[in-house]
């Protein structure tokens, strides 16, 4: 590409950024003044000055300056989307899928709260968030009018709507749903406790969680079912389900099975507080558990169905959320057992802590030994393999080196609040107690994360020394290769490892510049300026031919501008 060319191409990504980027602008602005106006007309009827004269002033400016500009600029940008280039630029896509979510957004919340407003029975509440969701409603329709165009939609990020829309959706529901769920329980926990203590306006907070619900309900369904985000398998798409899908409901699930355990726990073995105190969180905790553990099933299902990095990726989440949790558990108990060794007279907090520790234990480690499985031997990871099983094996290995990266750094921290402590103590200052109270807590924690540390360490080495016994074994017939190229040496540097076992050190050639790329011709020639997609694996696989059957403590192997290669054994 000339200087020229490479020019005109950058202006032309400039201009198309900066270009989208107003055009985003004016529609927020132009949304935000017909909303102010909209707003204005429901309050006051035809009365629109109701004594905010700087409100209207800002609306009207908004509205009737905003509005016609972003007009204009979206019928110039309109009328360019007939070139194909300019429907595949990455700004015409951004600005479709900024748009679309934050007028999905803005449209379904205000619009759910206003009928959240209308059940709660206030009067002019309302229309304020009726006024601001029917402005970005129509942006919404207006927007997904365009996304869906057949002849000036978007060629990139064409899925992000789609996937974006779905999981806002879930998000929204699952929200909703909790909330409506835990109401209903607490009314129902309340009421078996004592019939006078249910207030008489349960019902509405329960029927307000349940619009929100069905809302975002609608948002997932008309996404995921309607728009086919649950047929898609980009690596977006399959980012967010395990974000989401995976990762965020396990959370819930295990966080609110955990404050349900131990709040059982505490009703059958630590009853120091009134039952109607020990019961406030088991509502929230029951809804919370029992709806991610429904989302949690269904992502999981669907990881299971993909490919094999998804499903695998899916289970490595799933283990390291319930890992945290019984890792956390396992910290508070050795926080709990030294307070016991240190407290003649076991107290209501300290049961409290126990009674903690061993909850988060109970759940967490179930979930994480189904999981990981502990107990199956795992193939040996082959080197250099591909495809899924490579992608796999790799994902294994980075998640064991991170898990024990991030544990030996949590052990260090909390060896030196340890040892801070200690010194503090005998240096005389005897205001935080004894030795085990100032020690107790980071001791936990350094108990736990030199287990995970342990554990993943001794697995990762493991499996690194299984794999290398699988792997093809190498003769070490050279002690060291002295590589001169003047192309990219890393495929020959590959080659040689791979085939002598040897060191190898590099030198560049002076006399190449850009070298045209050699290609082999069966026998001994070569012919130059081939191109370099068929140079490297060609080169690579004369140098591998040239070493078979080469010994010595040092070899000089050059390889010329001309792709000849020669391989000389040095004495000494």
């Amino acid at each position: 590409m000339s200087a020229a060319s490479a020019a005109g191409s950058a202006q032309r990504t400039v201009r198309r950024l900066i270009t989208y980027l107003l055009l985003f602008a004016l529609v927020v602005i132009a949304a935000i003044g017909l909303s102010g106006l909209l707003e204005r007309l429901l309050v006051a009827g035809t009365t629109l000055a109701t004594g905010d004269i700087a409100g209207l002033a800002r609306s009207l400016a908004f509205a009737l300056i905003g509005g016609p500009l972003a007009a204009v600029l979206w019928w110039v940008v309109w009328r360019r989307l007939g070139d194909e280039t300019e429907r595949a630029s990455v700004g015409w896509g951004l600005y479709m899928t900024g748009v679309y979510v934050l007028s999905l957004i803005l449209a379904t919340t205000n619009l759910l709260s206003t009928l959240t407003t209308l059940i709660g029975g206030r009067s002019l509440q309302w229309r304020p968030s009726l006024a601001t969701g029917l402005v970005w409603a129509a942006v919404w329709v207006w927007h997904r009018w365009m996304w869906r165009h057949p002849r000036k939609r978007p060629l990139d990020l064409t899925d992000v709507p789609t996937v974006l829309g779905s999981y806002i959706g879930l998000v929204m529901g699952v929200s909703g749903a909790i909330t409506a769920l835990s109401i209903l329980l607490d009314a129902a926990l309340r009421g078996a406790m004592a019939a006078g203590m249910v207030g008489k306006s349960w019902w509405i907070s329960a029927l307000q969680s349940l619009v929100w619900a069905v809302g975002g309900g609608l948002v997932w369904w008309w996404h995921w079912k309607h728009d086919g985000g649950r047929l898609l398998r980009t690596d977006l798409a399959s980012v967010v389900l395990m974000l989401v899908g995976v990762l965020g409901a396990g959370v819930l699930t295990l966080g609110g099975a955990g404050v349900t355990v131990f709040t059982l726990l505490r009703l059958a073995f630590d009853r120091t507080e009134p039952t109607e105190q020990l019961l406030e969180p088991l509502a929230t905790a029951v809804a919370a558990a029992a709806v991610g553990s429904l989302v949690w099933a269904y992502h999981r299902a669907l990881a299971r169905g993909s490919s094999e990095g998804v499903r695998q990726g899916s289970r490595l989440i799933t283990s390291g959320v319930a890992l945290v949790a019984a890792a956390s558990g396992v910290g508070v108990i050795v926080n709990a057992v030294l307070a016991m060794a240190a407290t003649p007279f076991v107290g209501s907090g300290i049961r409290t802590l126990l009674l903690g520790g061993i909850s988060s234990l109970l759940v967490g480690g179930p979930v994480w030994w189904v999981a990981w499985k502990p107990l199956r031997r795992t193939p040996a990871a082959t080197p250099g393999a591909a495809g899924d099983s490579g992608r796999w094996q790799n994902a294994r290995r980075v998640y064991l080196v991170v898990v024990f990266g991030l544990s030996a750094v949590v052990a260090v921290v909390t060896l030196l609040v340890i040892g801070y402590r200690v010194f503090e103590f005998f240096l005389g200052d005897l205001s935080g107690g004894s030795v085990v109270e100032r020690i107790r807590a980071p001791l936990g924690l350094l108990v736990a994360t030199g287990l995970v540390a342990g554990y993943h360490f001794a697995v990762w080495r493991d499996e690194r020394a299984a794999g290398a016994a699988a792997g093809p074994a190498r003769k070490r017939t050279i002690g060291h290769v002295v590589l001169v190229t003047g192309t990219d040496p890393a495929p020959l540097h590959r080659v040689i490892e791979d085939v002598t076992g040897a060191g190898v050190t590099v030198w560049r050639r002076a006399d190449v510049g850009a070298l045209p790329v050699p290609v082999a011709v069966p026998g001994t020639g070569t012919v130059p300026g081939a191109g370099a997609g068929a140079d490297a694996g060609q080169l690579a696989g004369r140098l591998a031919a040239e070493l078979e059957g080469v010994t010595g403590a040092r070899v000089l192997v050059t390889v010329s501008p001309d792709g000849r290669i020669d391989v000389i054994p040095l004495l000494g």
